[in-house]
């Protein structure tokens, strides 16, 4: 029960990798609260995890849908052990001088400005329990991605902010780390397999890139973060864990 009795927020929790995350701290002992625009998707998630675990609607681009959801947490917790900024989006999948000025704009407020938010109004608390952030990047943050400009550069960008939040906040005792999986199963990923022209030819790439043979799902990337957010990382701060089976190392089997 590596997170016992600790409450964490969790962005964009109810699907993909962030509902592989709540599965996996609600196992080792954490309430959990998803902050997340899909209504139909948190309701279900709420019926299967239970009533004591809580889901709000909250757009976390959106400086007033983010303080009142952290005062929601604030009045049915009374405190707030860790928050993990997981949602994110990859859309547009175009090089940079495709990509229009809105399509830039969302993609940032999204991927890097929701982090700002949700420090912003859970500082306070973190500050009281000593807690830690969470922030879920990419392993292209580091190695590029072609067609996907915007996306590379909102997720350099979380890097970058890790470390300097690490800093910043270690006089509180707040660790700040982040992972960087490279690719994973997700209903995002499936559709997007779906659509290419050979889907199995897509699978066999998928499955390439990863030294260790296999794109995995989203419970390996969940058991990485329990690890981070738990005191067993006591003294791991401003870093950027690969998740990617060696896919990051570059090599292809």
């Amino acid at each position: 029960m590596l997170l016992s009795d600790k409450v964490i927020v969790i962005t964009g929790g109810a699907s993909g990798i962030g509902y592989a995350c709540v599965k996996a701290y609600i196992k080792a002992g954490a309430q959990v609260v998803v902050l997340d625009i899909q209504q139909g998707a948190m309701d279900r998630l709420i019926a299967e995890i239970g009533p004591d675990h809580l889901a709000i609607d909250c757009d976390v681009t959106k400086e007033s849908s983010v303080k009142l959801a952290i005062e929601q947490v604030k009045d049915r917790y009374g405190r707030i052990d860790a928050i993990h900024n997981n949602a994110g989006i990859a859309t547009p999948s175009k090089s940079l001088d495709l990509t229009t000025p809105g399509e830039w704009q969302t993609i940032m407020n999204v991927n890097l400005f929701s982090i700002y938010l949700t420090t912003k109004f859970g500082l306070p608390y973190l500050k009281q329990s000593a807690g830690c952030i969470l922030n879920t990047s990419s392993m292209v943050a580091s190695i590029g991605q072609l067609n996907h400009a915007a996306y590379v550069a909102s997720k350099g960008a979380v890097d970058a902010l890790t470390k300097a939040m690490a800093l910043d906040y270690a006089p509180y005792k707040i660790r700040v780390n982040a992972v960087a999986p490279a690719g994973v199963w997700t209903p995002t990923l499936e559709k997007w397999a779906a659509e290419q022209p050979d889907k199995e030819s897509i699978e066999q790439y998928l499955d390439d890139i990863h030294v260790l043979g296999y794109c995995p799902k989203g419970d390996v990337v969940a058991d990485g973060c329990t690890f981070l957010l738990s005191d067993k990382a006591r003294f791991i701060t401003g870093h950027i864990m690969p998740i990617g089976g060696g896919a990051e190392l570059g090599y292809r089997r």
